[in-house]
């Protein structure tokens, strides 16, 4: 086996493997963090060791790498400094340490072999790539040679020599004939691992001509062919048996050496009459399980993954009827260094400690070796904070000098190990990550997890708290763990709130608030169930769903795990899924699924469909398939197929369907070739070139279709010139400097012969440059380098074979790539429409300056925020594109009172160019919105107090609030409208002199200099005291009694009397207690005589019993039908008197135009609930309905023309529905509820 010769100790890429004596810290990867950090060079990508490049293509040497400033690259080429700029076909890529060397317009690939070594270097330190071993790959020609013709007797053993030429990489080797099909292999003829063609014994069948060997070199995808070799077999008396013996490898003992992690691969291969079978043992062991794999009938063994424990004495035994030979094996193991500790970089803040380790093994112990920033520690600068012992270097109260980037090499005589890690000696501050006021939201009873993510140097410590004053959060309840996280095992409702969580170190403290929210589960209170129906009839499951009020459930049905079957017998309506004119099929498995964006819950039921079997009917099948087929009249380009048809199992054949295989490259792939009538034999078939068809038939009747017959006999039609060529040819560059033109290749049946490649065409469309052509292989895709950016080209692609061209291609025209635009629109001006609305012109920038296609312009635009930092951080920005060459636009949704600022880009297909001058403007005052909140506190006899919150969107300075009231009575008539100007700077407000036990309907909405905005509404009912029930005296001689007092609903106008005694006078008096003071009345009344027992009590007559029960059905059906009248809508009466009595100054007005629309009152026709209309201090939310942009820019779903004009209308908001209902204001008498259905 080769050795690998040792990486040079005087330039040795290092991987350091940290294991500090304090914790490491850990850099987060977040993009705004890692933009303020210092940090070291790191290589991030690199070629491979062992670099084979394409001859025929540009050479790539790969060097990438990350650091904070950005790194500087530079090379070495075998152990010198490489300059690049002495070389013009060596270019670097910007902002990379890749090297392009641009062999296809000037240079050989050998000319550039070496040992390539790329170094990133910052101020913080350097970082060393591998040694980069670059190599062209080479497909030699085989040398010419002159090969006699072997003739053999029948039975003797025979070896063909391969031998092929040397590439790069090795090529791989099979042997094939004329016909290139592969020659048949089996335990008495085999390949062997060195390519050679082994016959345990000739026989007369060996006899040919063709015996070819190939060799296929991949990486320049070429194949190379050998002479053939002519064999004859004597079929004369048989040569005499004979015991095996071993034609490879020879002798009875071998060695072979492989190394860690390879595949082992053992190889015997004997002669013999009959043939040998080959045996293999382990000598003192066994063939390790799952790892060992026979290959070539036996003759090889494979063993995967091999490690030192698979060394040893592996023994092969070859074994006919005549006897038995052995050969032994001496396998032995080596290793190339690998790791034992994986390398990681060290991160510390200044006075830390900490280790770097280097630990490796390997078969030699491999060397190790340190180095800094690439140069050998031993003449490095001292650092009197490190201290060297062996595989591990030691740093003890570091400082920031002692950041840097270390090296360490691992190697032996069969490679090398080479890996950077760098020592960051940082000081910062607590920082949290996490965004701020993120809102959780959990399943009640489940984990919840609050992030916390941090960094700071030294390690800041993490604290939680919960609430505003809360303690620090303990691990008795909570979960802490070691990257901020807090967990909460089991959320409860008393889990809701606001927790912060704060990072301290010696050098600050960073906090950050975030939310939580409970949920409740969704949860699933009425299953489906299981259900037996007959074939035709129809079943309902049953699914309903109760989940948290502020998640809403998707409700999803399956039918053995998988979608509905679409049929419209399936339906779906709410909580049931009805399934119609069941049949078999509909037999299974249903289940609900109820989704949220926090849970899911399921319930399924069996469905079994039950029938008796039908009545048997006549049985027809498909027919039996044809047989004989035979290929006559065989042409280039033709051939004639006849059949025999089978038997069509009583129902007639109505076609034949002929179908072809193509054995060379898609063997056991049928393709349809032709149909022909049910009552032909015999179809003319059209061949196309270079392909080794086989054919066969199937039948076809009413019932179905046939199995293939067999296949017909092979016919392999001759090679010829494409005669089409490439389709989706396309010239598209992905840099300012190239052209990338593809294309779709001819898949294997279009190409009409071997070595099929494609001629690549190419020149600017606006020049006299001739053209230029190169012939790549069978690729889809050419890339020119070194265009001009964003030219036009002509391009063709033509194809070829070994036999000739495909007809001439037109050309198609493609472009170089894109670069950004140079320019940035010109004077900007701002048209402000009016508060919500405003137009943008500018002037469009010179088509040269745009370097690739005009897509548009697009104007960035944001609201001015606060003068805090926390403020503009978070400045949010409007994005509306317009496409084309327009030079104007309009800004829809707008915030009214607001001052905004602008800018516009153009667009092409690389993306912006520079932004234009920002350009601020004002909207307009607006009129507000509706108030936040209006609320109805502390409610007494003849007052009320209203709070409310000030509109959300203001929308301008406010001048005053308009409060209208009215009342209404008990027949829902309403009174007279009062109107109340309040000042702006109030936001609570007492009405006095109002009427006790009085409903009230009140009208707020705030006003700006422009007008009124939207109104809220709400309802109250002033009080009413306790009224008292008081007994008189009763009975002679007795005394005076004390009164007996109920408490009675306000809103009530009488109260039953319970426990009197019969003939019996009583005092009774009502009253109530006001302002005003204590006010009553009184009245006496008696009771009726008891009655005698002899009497017969009324209420045991049937006659009565039958009265009472006719007279409970006709409520029962009255009711019925007023709550069947009260589902279908309709105006109640206390609606119909607001539309009569309708101020026009609470009129809400439309934003689009000014106009007053239909007032609507949502608010107003809710239900009551218990018997009580919206409680006193209820709180009413406004319900806003945002602008969208959707009607103008990309932005928010805008579409354009290409000339920039607008697609669509521009409207303002839609106008609420009006909503219509019942509702009572009266107490739940029995009057009252039956009043509340009508």
């Amino acid at each position: 086996m080769p050795k690998k010769k040792p990486f040079s100790a005087g330039r040795v890429p290092l991987i350091l493997f940290l294991c500090q004596i304090v914790s490491a810290l850990d850099v987060p990867l977040d993009p705004k963090l890692l933009d303020d950090l210092v940090q070291p060079p790191t290589i991030t990508q690199q070629s491979p060791k062992d670099y084979i490049i394409d001859p025929r293509e540009n050479i790539v040497i790969q060097c990438e790498a990350k650091g904070k400033p950005p790194p500087s690259f530079s090379w070495t080429r075998n152990g010198t400094h490489f300059d690049i700029d002495k070389d013009p076909l060596v270019t670097m890529k910007p902002g990379s340490g890749t090297l392009v060397i641009n062999i296809m317009s000037d240079g050989k690939a050998e000319t550039y072999e070496g040992i390539y070594q790329c170094t990133a270097r910052n101020e913080r330190g350097a970082a060393i790539s591998n040694n980069i071993v670059v190599r062209p790959s080479r497909s030699p020609l085989w040398t010419k040679e002159r090969l006699e013709p072997i003739t053999l007797r029948n039975g003797q053993s025979l070896v063909l020599p391969c031998r092929p030429p040397v590439g790069l990489p090795p090529a791989i080797i099979f042997w094939m004939d004329n016909s290139f099909q592969r020659l048949p292999q089996s335990e008495r003829v085999s390949q062997g691992l060195n390519g050679d063609l082994y016959f345990s014994n000739v026989l007369p069948e060996d006899t040919r001509e063709d015996y070819i060997c190939y060799a296929r070199f991949n990486h320049t995808q070429t194949i190379q062919q050998k002479q053939p070799i002519s064999l004859k077999v004597i079929s004369a008396k048989p040569s005499k048996e004979r015991p095996p013996t071993f034609l490879t490898p020879e002798g009875n003992e071998s060695l072979k050496e492989e190394l860690r992690g390879n595949v082992l691969s053992l190889e015997c291969i004997a002669e013999g009459l009959p043939t040998p079978i080959i045996y293999w043992i382990k000598e003192d062991g066994t063939l390790p399980v799952n790892r060992t794999f026979y290959r070539n009938f036996k003759k090889t063994l494979q063993i995967t993954q091999v490690s030192e424990a698979d060394s040893g004495n592996y023994q092969c035994i070859a074994k006919n009827t005549l006897g038995a030979v052995h050969h032994t094996i001496s396998v032995t193991v080596k290793a190339a260094p690998y790791w034992i500790v994986a390398p990681q970089n060290l991160v510390l803040s200044p006075g830390e400690n900490g280790t770097l380790i280097c630990r490796a093994n390997g078969n030699p112990k491999p060397r190790i070796g340190w180095l800094t920033n690439g140069v050998p520690i031993e003449i490095a600068p001292d650092d009197p904070s490190r201290k060297i012992d062996g595989d591990t270097i030691i740093f003890s109260n570091v400082q920031e000098r002692s950041s840097a980037v270390y090296q360490c090499n691992a190697s032996n005589e069969y490679g090398y190990l080479l890996a950077n890690a760098f020592v960051n000696v940082l000081a910062e501050p607590p920082r949290i990550l996490t965004s701020a006021n993120t809102l959780y939201q959990v399943i009640a009873n489940r984990p919840a997890l609050l992030d916390c993510a941090f960094f700071g140097s030294p390690r800041p410590t993490i604290e939680w708290f919960k609430g505003t004053r809360g303690s620090a959060l303990h691990e008795d309840i909570y979960v802490l763990h070691d990257n901020g996280t807090l967990e909460i095992p089991v959320a409860q409702k008393d889990s809701t709130g606001t927790y912060t969580c704060v990072a301290r170190n010696k050098l600050g403290m960073a906090k950050n608030e975030v939310h939580l929210e409970i949920k409740d589960p969704t949860r699933i209170i009425k299953q489906p169930e299981y259900a037996v129906v007959q074939r035709g009839s129809k079943v309902s499951f049953e699914c309903k769903v109760k989940h948290d009020h502020t998640l809403i459930p998707t409700i999803m049905w399956l039918k053995d795990n998988g979608e509905l079957p679409n049929d419209e017998r399936f339906s779906i309506d709410k909580d049931h899924l009805v399934v119609t004119d069941v049949s078999d099929d509909d037999g299974g498995t249903y289940t609900c699924a109820a989704n949220t964006t926090l849970d899911r819950v399921s319930a399924s039921a069996v469905l079994r469909v039950v029938a008796p079997p039908p009545t048997p009917a006549p049985i027809y099948d498909v027919p039996n398939p044809p047989f004989d087929l035979e290929l006559t009249n065989q042409l280039d380009k033709s051939v004639q197929l006849t059949w025999t048809p089978g038997d069509d199992n009583n129902s007639p054949i109505t076609k034949f369907i002929i179908e072809y295989e193509d054995a060379m490259r898609e063997a056991g792939i049928w393709h349809h070739q032709a149909e022909v009538s049910g009552t032909q034999t015999t179809a003319q078939l059209k061949l196309s070139p270079y392909v080794n068809y086989s054919f066969r038939v199937m039948a076809e009747n009413s019932i179905g279709r046939s199995v293939p017959s067999e296949a017909s006999e092979q016919y392999l039609t001759k090679a010829a010139e494409p005669d089409q060529n490439p389709t989706a040819v396309e010239g598209l560059g992905t840099e300012p400097d190239n052209l990338v033109i593809t294309w779709k290749p001819l898949n294997g049946f279009e190409s009409n012969g071997p070595g099929l490649q494609y001629k690549v065409s190419w020149r600017q469309k606006d020049g006299d440059d001739e053209w230029t052509s190169v012939v790549v292989a069978n690729v889809s895709k050419y890339i020119v380098s070194g265009t001009p950016t964003f030219v036009p080209y002509l391009i063709k692609v033509q194809s070829l074979n070994d036999v000739g061209f495909a007809p001439e291609p037109a050309a198609v025209m493609g472009h170089s790539g894109e670069d950004l635009p140079m320019v940035a629109p010109g004077n900007v001006r701002v048209n402000v429409v009016n508060s919500t609305l405003a137009e943008v012109h500018w002037d469009p920038v010179p088509l040269k300056s745009v370097r690739g296609h005009l897509q548009g312009y697009r104007i960035y635009y944001w609201k001015a925020q606060g003068s805090s930092k926390r403020n503009r951080r978070h400045i949010e920005k409007k994005i509306l594109t317009f496409q084309g060459s327009k030079t104007h636009g309009m800004l829809p949704g707008l915030q009214p009172y607001s001052h905004y600022t602008l800018n516009v880009r153009v667009v092409n297909g690389k993306g912006e160019g520079p932004a234009s001058t920002d350009r601020g403007f004002h909207t307009p005052e607006g009129v507000p919105s509706a108030p936040s909140s209006l609320k109805i506190v502390n409610p007494t006899l003849d007052s009320l107090t209203l709070e409310w919150d000030p509109p959300s969107h203001p929308n301008g300075i406010l001048t005053e609030y308009t409060l209208k009231y009215q009342p209404i009575n008990s027949t829902h008539e309403l009174g007279p409208l009062v109107d109340l100007k309040i000042p702006a700077n109030k936001t609570r407000w007492t009405l006095k002199n109002l009427n006790f036990s009085t409903r009230y309907k009140f009208y707020f909405y705030a006003q700006t200099s422009v007008g009124s905005g939207s109104q809220i509404t709400e309802e109250a009912i002033t009080t009413v005291d306790e009224a008292g029930i008081l007994p008189p005296d009763v009975g002679a001689g007795k005394g005076k009694e004390e009164w007996r007092k109920a408490n009675v609903n306000g809103s009530r106008s009488f109260f039953g009397l319970k426990g009197l005694m019969p003939g019996t006078a009583y005092k009774v008096r009502v009253g109530a207690e006001g302002a005003s003071g204590f006010v009553s009345s009184e009245d006496v009344f008696e009771t009726g005589p008891a009655m005698a027992s002899r009497q017969v009590d009324i209420a045991t007559q049937g006659w009565f019993i039958g009265l009472m029960c006719a007279v409970a059905l006709l409520i029962l059906i009255l009711l019925i039908v007023c709550f069947i009248r009260r589902n279908k809508g309709g105006k109640y009466p206390v609606k119909e008197k607001e539309d009569a009595h309708a101020d026009p100054e609470i009129q809400p007005m439309k934003e689009d135009d000014g106009t007053f629309g239909e007032y609507s009152d949502a608010e107003d026709h809710k239900p009551l609930k218990k018997g009580s209309r919206t409680p006193s201090d209820r709180t009413v939310k406004k319900e806003d309905s945002d602008g969208s942009l959707a009607d103008y820019g990309e932005g928010v779903n805008g579409q354009f023309n290409e000339d920039g004009s607008f697609i669509g209308q521009y409207s303002g908001r839609r106008e609420k529905e009006q909503a219509e209902g019942n509702e009572s204001s009266e107490a739940p008498s029995p009057v009252n509820a039956m009043n509340s259905f009508v």
